[in-house]
């Protein structure tokens, strides 16, 4: 099994490094330079990649935040107020970063006037290995343990791998080793990366990679939503007995039935270009 990892928060003057952060900021720059090559590939202007990146980030990092204190743990705006708000750093949901991040991309190129489509597999090719390194993150803090089990992927606190600490006191709460739905996300996203890239460099479904994206991704994390745990202190809220996250996946799978059922384009078309000339300036 795998020992549980323990990185300390690292105070830097007035701010606090966090691992979780850091991989965050990672999985944002891959996507930001994929998106950006990927639309070059196709021939497109990339540059509306690089101004939708500015808006999608502060869009997503809103939308993670509201997302997780309105639907995954309101019992903190109640605790700590309605300033609470406005501490955007302080508690994120990735699934909603993705969700708030793709409603501004819709919004921005509806509003530049350019088809949205257009750019919607060059979007999905970053996405994806984008938001499994920043699972990565969720994992190095084990914020989405699962219930108990003897799965060898599992995470065992009795074996702690602590970098500059000591185990922290909560895991005697575990009781054992746990899934960790972090590292499972982070697995899944990356074999949906490979996939979606092989389509994309193929020609396969163009113009339908995010909706491929979406029918992969919404059954997997429904599936690892019920492995989250209920025994422990701080546990995600519960709608009639489903997760904020495992509606979300519902939806996804709706649109990702709905795009490909509407869409009159043949299975298999040119792939996108090998390289694109620089513009001289």
């Amino acid at each position: 099994m795998i020992p549980y990892i323990y990185i300390p928060n690292y105070p830097i003057g007035p701010f606090t490094l966090e691992i979780f952060g850091v991989f965050v900021a990672i999985g944002i720059y891959v996507a930001a330079r994929i998106n950006w090559r990927q639309a070059e590939r196709e021939g497109l202007d990339p540059a509306p990649m690089a101004d939708f990146a500015f808006y999608g980030v502060i869009g997503g990092v809103l939308a993670a935040h509201l997302v997780h204190l309105f639907l995954y743990h309101p019992e903190e705006l109640r605790a700590r107020g309605p300033l609470q708000i406005l501490k955007f750093w302080d508690g994120l949901s990735s699934s909603g970063g993705i969700v708030g991040g793709l409603i501004v991309a819709w919004v921005y190129f509806r509003g530049k006037k350019i088809p949205f489509d257009r750019y919607a597999d060059a979007l999905a090719v970053g996405i994806a290995p984008g938001w499994a390194i920043a699972r990565i993150g969720c994992f190095l803090v084990h914020d989405h343990p699962g219930v108990r089990t003897t799965f060898p992927l599992a995470v065992d606190p009795a074996r702690v791998w602590a970098v500059f600490g000591s185990a922290p006191d909560f895991l005697r709460q575990w009781g054992g080793p746990r899934h960790d739905l972090g590292l499972y996300d982070s697995l899944w996203l990356f074999a949906i990366a490979t996939v979606l890239y092989w389509m994309r460099s193929n020609g396969i479904l163009r113009h339908r990679l995010m909706a491929v994206m979406a029918l992969m991704y919404g059954p997997a994390r429904f599936f690892f939503d019920t492995l989250r745990a209920t025994d422990l202190q701080y546990v995600d809220a519960r709608y009639l007995g489903l997760t904020p996250a495992q509606y979300g996946c519902i939806a996804i799978v709706a649109y990702g039935i709905a795009k490909l059922a509407r869409t009159r384009l043949p299975l298999k078309g040119p792939p996108p270009l090998k390289a694109v000339p620089a513009k001289k300036s």
